[in-house]
């Protein structure tokens, strides 16, 4: 690829959404530290994690910007290469896919293997969030319904909704922020408003298509709660309470949830729940609506969520008018981003959560889409989702210290033989750079060493005076 082709994607100015939402300059860091007033510190000691934790996604707050982040040194490629040969030529480190840019002005700074497909793991999720804003909108919601069907019969339309409460939804919350309940008992009030209190449940599949496993999806995956048999509506994501195990019918549990709580509000049901197809012209009877994208989107970040992120694919390929299933989201993404004009030659995604070890994302395609973020304020809520180092979700326990935590945010990725990092880091110098790292093929047991490599070297990025 030509070098002016490289930099095609340069700007002036790095948009005020930047700014505010990746990382705020040094202020982070300052407040990580204790060094301004703040509420985020390292000091206290970190409470245990509460079972399905529920993400706060706060409104960006404009932020004094001091002085011009043009004026910040960019470093140099001498320099970013040794940094990268110390990477390549760690024990832990099989194959290493590398690219680094600033985000100012779009120039590659160094690369290695940068337009190779890579297994990506999940930093795939940071495609498919990208996609999803972009298609969809920040704003979008997921809903689920309770359509009239043929005479006697009302059926419950997954819309995919992954979150659902099995009681009342809760307003402040995302995972359970709508609740089966609430659709039950809205449900319940228009059939007696009508004159009916006896009916048959259906139950309309279609959102989803294709299998409901993805390729190299296996047993060891569903035992492990990475992945499940998918369904276009669950309750808080399938999981179990005191396993890690993903429910085996996530429809169907979410029905009879449903059911039981439509009886509870007066409703007698008959026979037991039928697949069933909701009619295009059908009397909506009720619905629930769930928490808006930019916060589903945090979530999978920070969680590094399999089964929502596959749910956001199947949204983007609504939209993109492809086939929802598994192939389908994964054209889908690649043809969104694309029309973003990001690279995308290579792109091969058997799922969009990362989980399918046959996935194939080269580093050009993650670092364009995080510049493409970097300009597009529309997309600021990816930035936003990503977790900052030392401090949130899958990146609390790592890039702890001075000069990476407050000052990098990313989307880590780990399969069996894979590890990978993907972000924003912000040098010493204050310039911002966005990164892509793939290491394949690390030896049995090696997976701490080479996601250490990789923290070693992304420190080294963000202590950059060079």
């Amino acid at each position: 690829m030509a070098k002016d082709r490289r930099r095609r994607r340069s700007r002036a100015v790095v948009p005020a959404v930047l700014l505010v939402v990746v990382l705020g300059g040094g202020y982070v860091a300052g407040d990580v530290y204790d060094v301004v007033p703040g509420v985020l510190t390292l000091q206290p000691e970190r409470l245990p994690n509460p079972p399905y934790p529920q993400i706060q996604v706060p409104a960006a707050a404009p932020l004094e910007v001091v002085g011009d982040p043009a004026d910040a040194a960019q470093p140099e490629t001498d320099a970013l290469a040794a940094l990268r040969q110390t990477l390549q030529g760690d024990a832990a480190v099989g194959s290493v896919g590398v690219l680094v840019a600033d985000v100012l002005t779009g120039e590659e700074l160094d690369a290695a293997a940068a337009d190779s497909g890579h297994v990506p793991a999940s930093t795939t999720k940071l495609l498919t969030a990208a996609a999803a804003v972009a298609a969809a909108g920040a704003d979008h919601r997921f809903t689920t319904s309770v359509v009239a069907g043929a005479e006697g019969e009302i059926v419950l339309v997954g819309g995919g909704d992954l979150t659902l409460a099995a009681g009342a939804g809760d307003p402040d919350a995302i995972v359970g922020h709508a609740g089966l309940a609430d659709l039950a008992e809205d449900t319940a009030e228009a059939l007696t408003a009508a004159g009916t209190t006896r009916v048959s449940v259906g139950l309309d599949l279609a959102y989803y298509a294709g299998p409901d496993m993805a390729p190299r999806w296996d047993d060891i995956d569903l035992a492990a709660g990475d992945a499940m048999h998918m369904a276009p509506l669950a309750i808080e994501i399938g999981r179990v309470d005191g396993t890690r195990a993903r429910v085996t019918d996530p429809a169907g549990e979410a029905a009879a949830a449903f059911v039981e709580a439509l009886v509870a509000a007066g409703i007698t049901v008959e026979g037991e729940v039928t697949e069933s197809s909701a009619s295009a012209d059908g009397t909506e009877l009720a619905a629930v609506h769930s928490a808006p994208l930019s916060d589903l989107i945090a979530y999978a970040l920070q969680h590094s969520e399999n089964i929502l992120s596959e749910g956001l694919g199947r949204l983007v390929a609504h939209e993109a008018g492809e086939e929802p299933s598994f192939a389908g989201a994964g054209v889908a993404v690649g043809m969104v981003l694309g029309e973003l004009g990001i690279d995308v030659a290579g792109l091969e995604l058997a799922d969009t959560s990362g989980l399918s070890s046959t996935n194939r994302i080269s580093p050009r395609t993650l670092v364009e889409t995080l510049t493409t973020v970097a300009e597009r304020p529309e997309l600021g809520s990816v930035a936003r989702g990503l977790p900052v180092a030392g401090l949130e979700g899958t990146l609390s326990t790592r890039l702890g210290d001075p000069p990476a935590a407050g000052l990098v945010v990313a989307k880590t990725g780990t399969l069996r033989t894979v590890a990978s990092l993907s972000g924003y880091v912000t040098t010493a110098d204050g310039r911002l750079l966005a990164f892509a790292v793939l290491v394949g093929d690390v030896p049995a047991g090696g997976l701490a060493g080479a996601r250490s490599a990789i923290d070693a070297w992304v420190s080294d990025l963000a202590s950059c005076g060079c």
